[in-house]
């Protein structure tokens, strides 16, 4: 971890837990909608010790793989290890799978679950492959259009370079935010951004679904 990237990920725990506070002395509730990979590792634990009204705070994911919520795949497992931990354990998290053998099966009570959460969200914290892709949008997957068009809130995704199913919110849930956050590091994520700035393509680079409306970038070396 390098000087950097820990000074980012603390800015931008600093950044959200501002964003929950505002939300908070004006709602009853605040969601937080985040998103898994290796990136965020360091803003979850600089964002748990952040004094906050956890209690009153919902936390959900982006998008999650097809596993065992205790498989070392799963992004649940990252958020719970990383995120969910001292007084951030008292947040109500709310997981993306459920028992269904299949993403297909259990789209329709998992966005059940969700929809009872308190949209739209306060932030949601968005990363990016190298491959342009955000939450389960994946330029190669056959739900892409789906995913960018529909107005459910969540579509099952099976994607040619990904080894397991996935659940992803659509494009159209991910925009009922107060903000929207990307959170990125290195050179290559740096330049993929940049490709994505200078064309409009979506189907191409799916970020590129999030460059329309306001969006705060979070990137260090």
């Amino acid at each position: 971890m390098t000087k950097a990237r820990q000074k980012l990920a603390e800015q931008l725990a600093e950044a959200v837990a501002q964003a929950l506070s505002e939300d908070l002395e004006r709602q009853e509730r605040a969601l937080l909608i985040v998103s898994g990979g290796s990136t965020p590792v360091p803003f979850f634990k600089a964002l748990a010790t952040k004094l906050l009204a956890w209690e009153r705070i919902d936390i959900t994911l982006a998008d999650e793989r097809w596993v065992d919520e205790h498989s070392s795949d799963s992004n649940a497992k990252l958020v719970r290890d990383n995120l969910l931990q001292g007084n951030a354990a008292a947040a109500h998290f709310v997981p993306l799978t459920s028992k269904a053998s299949t993403p297909e099966e259990g789209v329709a009570e998992v966005a059940e679950r969700t929809a009872s959460l308190a949209w739209p969200a306060s932030v949601v914290v968005l990363g990016m492959g190298g491959d342009g892709h955000t939450a389960s949008l994946f330029p190669d997957s056959q739900e892409l259009g789906l995913a960018l068009a529909t107005d459910e809130p969540l579509v099952a995704v099976r994607t040619p370079s990904q080894p397991q199913p996935r659940i992803t919110f659509s494009a159209a849930s991910l925009h009922q935010a107060n903000r929207h956050i990307l959170h990125i590091t290195g050179d290559d994520k740096r330049a993929v951004l940049a490709n994505a700035l200078n064309g409009d393509d979506v189907r191409q680079l799916p970020i590129r679904a999030f460059l329309s409306c306001p969006l705060a970038i979070y990137w260090a070396p």
